[in-house]
């Protein structure tokens, strides 16, 4: 089966990951920071892409490993972290058998995201954190053109929860690939059905929030 990110996954890394804005300016790393923070033990990236945050979970002290649906996204990831290619809603991990696990850019990408949020309780022991780190349901999507810097325009849209490649930009990823969006509501419900408790929240990006971030847990 070939995935969506099978087509760009040259692009993404050649082109798309080197034209980013350097530094954080999403606050995707400070995040990571504040909500996982350091730790050891084996922790999992779900959607993990070409790997790019792997570098950062070592500083952190975690051992990372990595899971795609992109055959062609993780042969760029593999000469960075170890990894295997599976659906997120079956992932190749034994009850509680991890330490952390995070998701980072990615709910968008996946119509099933709260069967994966299930799927990553199951895999997390006890107590072992969580940190979801993805575009702000309130301010970013079909319905959100943030063509002007200082200020988001909201449409109609935000409600619907819907599968879209409507886009302000043609140099991201949603015009290529399509997202899929969930009210705010329905995003953290889907966290409370899957059995995860929710301990912190942030925020990144200037001047209107473009990630949100949550930490949960896997509550007995």
């Amino acid at each position: 089966m070939r995935a969506a990110y099978d087509e760009i996954a040259d692009w993404y890394e050649r082109e798309f990951l080197p034209a980013s804005t350097p530094g954080d300016p999403l606050g995707i790393r400070q995040a990571l920071a504040d909500l996982l923070g350091e730790g050891r033990g084996r922790c999992l990236e779900i959607g993990c892409g070409t790997g790019v945050h792997a570098t950062q979970l070592r500083e952190l002290g975690w051992t990372p490993l990595g899971v795609d649906l992109s055959a062609n996204m993780l042969g760029y990831a593999a000469t960075r972290l170890p990894v295997a290619r599976a659906d997120a809603t079956r992932l190749p991990i034994r009850d509680a058998g991890l330490d952390a696990a995070v998701a980072v850019m990615v709910h968008t990408d996946m119509p099933g995201y709260p069967s994966v949020l299930r799927e990553i309780a199951r895999a997390l022991r006890p107590g072992a954190p969580f940190v979801h780190i993805g575009v702000h349901p309130a301010f970013c999507g079909g319905f959100a053109d943030r063509t002007d810097p200082s200020a988001v325009i909201i449409r109609p849209g935000y409600l619907d929860g819907h599968w879209t490649r409507a886009s302000w930009t043609t140099q991201g990823v949603r015009d290529k690939v399509g997202a899929s969006h969930w009210p705010l509501p329905a995003l953290l419900h889907a966290f409370l059905d899957a059995g995860l408790s929710f301990t912190r929240f942030t925020e990144g990006g200037t001047p209107v929030p473009t990630v949100l971030s949550i930490n949960a847990f896997r509550y007995e």
